[in-house]
Order: structure tokens, then sequence, then C-alpha cells
């Protein structure tokens, strides 16, 4: 059997890098998986993968900021595998710069989709959580979200600071709904988001001085504590932050 046996999960930012690997993990797991991504050719790409692998999986097209695109993927959720279980609210964006340097539109574009896309995911996911008698969601923060930044991420952390603090209040407004709510914190993974850093050795070099295991995250490993927070085996677990970070923290 398979830890997320019976689960119909909703991932944004689904078609590569982290997104991509939880659902492939998730459908290993036996949860049916929408993905969902602006990436329509390799969001397609994913889900042709897992249904070749026996998984069940169906690709949406899914602009974070938008609440009609929202409204869609969850229909096809339920009308597609019967209902809406787990959440992951995996979209997000970085932006390199000072807080000087920071647009207002370069600002008002990292709240769009890191804060207002968990929102509006959150909030069209629980009418049909609630009809499936409860659910899981994995908003995924950053370590960003936990403690400040000598670089330049401040918008960046300010957005995952208020996804960390609406996680909690999600966990707390839902419980009586059977709707638990929790945080994934990151440190540096290999994906498409940190490429340059992982590209520049002097800036990687110091990022190194401040992670204690002297390696980057893979995506598998954010995986495996996304399928925790789905599964049954944290029924007891909600509103609480689920670091994996190498270390980094702990400082």
């Amino acid at each position: 059997m398979g830890r997320l046996d019976g689960k119909v999960a909703l991932i944004s930012g689904g078609a590569r890098g982290q997104g991509a690997t939880e659902g492939r993990m998730m459908a290993q797991e036996g949860a049916k998986v929408v993905l969902g991504d602006i990436l329509d050719e390799q969001g397609r790409a994913v889900e042709a993968e897992i249904r070749a692998a026996g998984g069940a999986a169906t690709y949406v097209h899914l602009n974070v900021t938008s609440e009609p695109d929202w409204q869609s993927a969850v229909q096809t959720a339920e009308s597609t595998y019967g209902g809406l279980h787990v959440l992951v609210n995996n979209a997000g964006i970085l932006i390199r710069a000072t807080i000087e340097e920071t647009t207002e539109d370069d600002f008002d574009r990292i709240m769009a989709v890191n804060v207002k896309g968990v929102f509006l995911g959150t909030k069209h996911a629980i009418p049909a959580m609630r009809r499936a008698g409860g659910g899981s969601i994995v908003n995924i923060s950053s370590v960003a979200g936990l403690v400040g930044s000598p670089g330049e991420t401040a918008a960046y952390s300010a957005t995952k600071g208020g996804v960390r603090l609406f996680t909690k209040s999600t966990a707390i407004q839902h419980a009586s709904d059977n709707i638990r709510c929790n945080s994934v914190h990151p440190g540096p993974i290999v994906t498409d988001m940190i490429k340059d850093m992982l590209e520049d050795p002097e800036q990687w070099e110091q990022r190194m001085r401040r992670l204690p295991l002297k390696r980057p995250g893979r995506p598998e490993d954010i995986a495996y504590g996304v399928i925790y927070l789905a599964s049954d085996e944290s029924s007891y677990v909600t509103g609480a932050e689920l670091v994996i970070d190498g270390g980094t923290t702990a400082e």
C-alpha cells in the first residue's frame, strides 16, 4: 500500500523542479495528482511520465494569481478524481534585488505569486476538502520565512514570512473542518530558482559557510517532507513548520 492511497492532490508549480518531483513521488505513493502550472508543454510531459509509470495524473493550466484558474483546477480534481484531499502550494518566484533596487512592479509581482497565489489556492481548496471530509494543505515557504538574510532577497523573505503566518491562521480557523495546514521551509535546493547562485563559485562558497551539511538539498528531500504532511501519518500535525535546510537555521 502507498502512503497516499485514496488521496487526490493538487500541486501548483508542478511542471518542473520541486513541484514535478513532488508530483512524481506522490503518485508513486498512490495519490492521484493534478499538476498546475503556466508551463503547459513541460506540465503535460510530467503528466505523461507519471501515467507511463502507472500513476494517475492530470495537467491543468494554472496561473496562481488568477482566481478563475484556481476554481477550474479544483473543479478538475473533483470531476476527474472524485474529490480533493491535498493541496501543495508549491509555486513561487525569486527576484534578487536590494530593497532600494526593488521596483514597485517587481514587489507587486512577487507578492502576487508567492502570497496571493497561496491565499487563492487555499480559499478554493477549503470547500472541496470540506466536501471530502477533510484534507491537508502544505505551503512551501522557505528558511527565508524564518530568519533574515544578508542577501538581496528582502521582498522574497517578506513573502515567505507571510506564507508562514497565513499557514498558522489557516490551521487554526479550519481545524474544525478536519483540514490541517503546515508550512515547509527548504534551504538551498538544486532547482532553477538558485541556478545563478550555483553557477557563481564565489556566491556559492559564501552560502556554504552558512550550511552545516555543506551541500545543497535535492527536490526529493523536500518531497519526502511534503508526503509526510500530506499523509495520515501527520494527522496530529497542524500549524507547524517543517524545516528541511541542511542545518542552515540551526546556527
